[in-house]
């Protein structure tokens, strides 16, 4: 079965993705009947070397996004993952020549097709009498047996481009241009790793992965790699990568060494979420770093992609302080990212957090009669909510995520670890506010806020006194809270709906004689009918509130859990006879 992609055609992707970064970006502009894509202000360049670059499609950003002052003149696209034609090649490097450059630099990854085809390219242009070099860029770190093709060219031909544009941009000629980045791409290397294969418009994947392989050193063509390793941590991942790359019996290793300084560039492969993409880069960095390596600069993002693979890249530049500069040097290409011109190691990367205000002392015993009753109160709902993560999860599916039993799960063991630091507050409102913050910073997700939310305000009027009719009314400030920041309303399939209801019963508290245990019962109840009244409400907030209401045949989670919550505070105050 082919892929799906979101193409008008197989034909013209490549066509049509290069003439969408054209349309938007005014400083491009196509050179007619070809896929090439150069410099709109191309005049500008006389007396200046050009710089050409390009290769197959389905590598983007590369390698149109780098056109721009201070890195390529121009691009030359083929279909995906197919070297751009002669042809084109040919007619690039003449429309920059007519401008009046003194002369171009292709510079080409190290594939057989790129190779041909922008070498002879170039003979046919050094026939017309334009002067013209090409450099072959090999950064794989791969193969430990270098092979007779060489190392093939990956991501790290995008810092080629960067210090050839700085050289060009400076007024440097074409010959003293081919020697330096020559010279700079032989320190450097490149590894890759992916959870998957990627597909060519109307194809399958060009491997299989089992969900327990990854699969290291793989081109950038879907091609496979030179070894699988079984799926790890990415901490682990990442020093297998390292090891990989600077161990010296490699052929095709960086020679790195405590006291080297870098150039660390971590490039998605195209389908990997930023979330992994920061871990990614996280591990690598301190990685690095302990191994004595300074990172003198850190680039992260998508730089070359393999279309939608799932995967990473890591790729190293030995660098001294005059190959600093040129990495630093402006440029106006649209993939090169902001990157701050400081070393990045050696950076303080935290600060103090600020002092939290001091809090009134507690009147109470610390770990008296009611302090102990709390400890049972809490750890009787930690009980009730871990024995329903899998219940909750499933309730929750319906709306697409299928997490909040995680969700409250997380606030559980959150509430269980901070019990055994010690007694909780005996004073309501230090207990409430110790809660709030807890679930806050470890339950996560709307429940987290809303859950917060509701026991800060609901703090507040336990202040003065703690007598029934003030416990009802620290029910309402909460309720009216998560109204207020949680736009959800009462009959709107939320959690409110079970709170709500408990909350209209406990209003009988301000009447005087009210009789705990009967009106806490009676909320109870009204809790939990209210909870299973959700099934059949259409969602009008929360991400429910996105599903059709034809697929929410279960009730509410959230209501659902609050419910229990409830029930576990009545069934422990009942057994103690409060």
């Amino acid at each position: 079965m082919t892929s799906k992609k979101l193409v008008n055609s197989v034909a013209g992707c490549a066509d049509d993705a290069l003439a969408g970064l054209v349309a938007c970006n005014p400083n491009l502009q196509l050179l007619q009947g070809h896929r090439v894509a150069l410099r709109s202000d191309l005049d500008s360049l006389k007396g200046r070397v050009a710089l050409l670059s390009g290769g197959g499609s389905g590598h983007e950003p590369a390698h149109a996004g780098f056109i721009g002052k201070g890195m390529l003149t121009g691009v030359i696209a083929g279909a995906v993952f197919t070297s751009p034609a002669v042809g084109s090649i040919l007619a690039a490097i003449r429309a920059v020549a007519q401008v009046g450059t003194v002369g171009t630099l292709l510079i080409v990854k190290n594939y057989t097709g790129d190779r041909l085809n922008f070498g002879l390219a170039r003979e046919q242009a050094r026939a017309e009498g334009i002067p013209v070099e090409m450099v072959v860029i090999g950064d794989d770190s791969a193969f430990a047996v270098l092979k007779k093709a060489g190392r093939r060219g990956l991501c790290g031909t995008v810092l080629i481009h960067k210090v050839a544009g700085a050289l060009a941009e400076a007024g440097v000629g074409l010959e003293e241009i081919t020697q330096r980045v020559s010279a700079v791409a032989k320190a450097m290397g490149t590894l890759g790793v992916s959870l998957s294969s990627c597909s060519v418009p109307g194809s399958r994947p060009t491997f299989e992965l089992s969900p327990d392989e990854v699969e290291m050193g793989l081109g950038i063509h879907g091609e496979a790699g030179v070894r699988r390793i079984k799926m790890a941590a990415t901490d682990e991942i990442v020093r297998l990568m390292l090891d990989h790359m600077t161990d010296a019996s490699n052929a095709s290793h960086v020679p790195v060494r405590p006291g080297s300084s870098v150039v660390l560039m971590v490039n998605n492969l195209g389908g990997l979420s930023f979330l992994e993409l920061g871990v990614l880069a996280d591990a690598a960095i301190r990685s690095l770093e302990a191994r004595g390596v300074n990172i003198a600069r850190a680039l992260v993002g998508t730089f070359m992609s393999a279309l939608e693979m799932a995967g990473v890249s890591l790729t190293l530049l030995l660098v001294d302080d005059p190959l600093l500069k040129l990495i630093d040097a402006e440029t106006t290409a649209a993939a090169w990212p902001n990157v701050a011109r400081v070393s990045v190691t050696g950076q303080k990367r935290s600060r103090a957090a600020p002092v939290e205000p001091q809090e009134a002392p507690d009147s109470s015993a610390p770990g008296g009669s009611t302090s102990k009753r709390t400890a049972l109160v809490l750890e009787r709902v930690c009980a009730t909510l871990l024995g329903l993560e899998k219940h909750l999860n499933a309730l929750d599916r319906a709306a697409g995520d299928g997490d909040c039993g995680t969700t409250h799960s997380r606030a559980a063991r959150a509430i269980q670890a901070w019990l055994k630091e010690g007694p909780p507050p005996a004073s309501p409102t230090q207990l409430l506010s110790k809660l709030s913050v807890l679930l806050l910073e470890k339950m996560g997700g709307s429940s987290g806020a809303l859950y917060g939310l509701f026991l800060t305000a609901a703090a507040q009027p336990l202040k003065a006194t703690t007598d029934l009719p003030a416990w009802s009314a620290a029910m309402d400030a909460g309720l009216e809270a998560m109204q207020k920041y949680g736009k959800a309303a009462p009959g709107d399939r939320t959690m409110l709906d079970s709170l709500w209801a408990a909350g209209q019963e406990l209003h009988a508290w301000k009447r005087p004689g009210a009789d705990f245990f009967q009106v806490l019962s009676k909320a109870v109840k009204s809790a939990e009918a209210a909870a299973e009244a959700t099934r059949n409400m259409e969602a009008g907030a929360g991400r429910a509130s996105y599903i059709s209401s034809a697929q929410l045949d279960q009730p509410d989670p959230g209501a659902v859990a609050a419910a229990a919550i409830l029930r576990a505070i009545l069934e422990v105050l009942e057994s103690q006879g409060v």
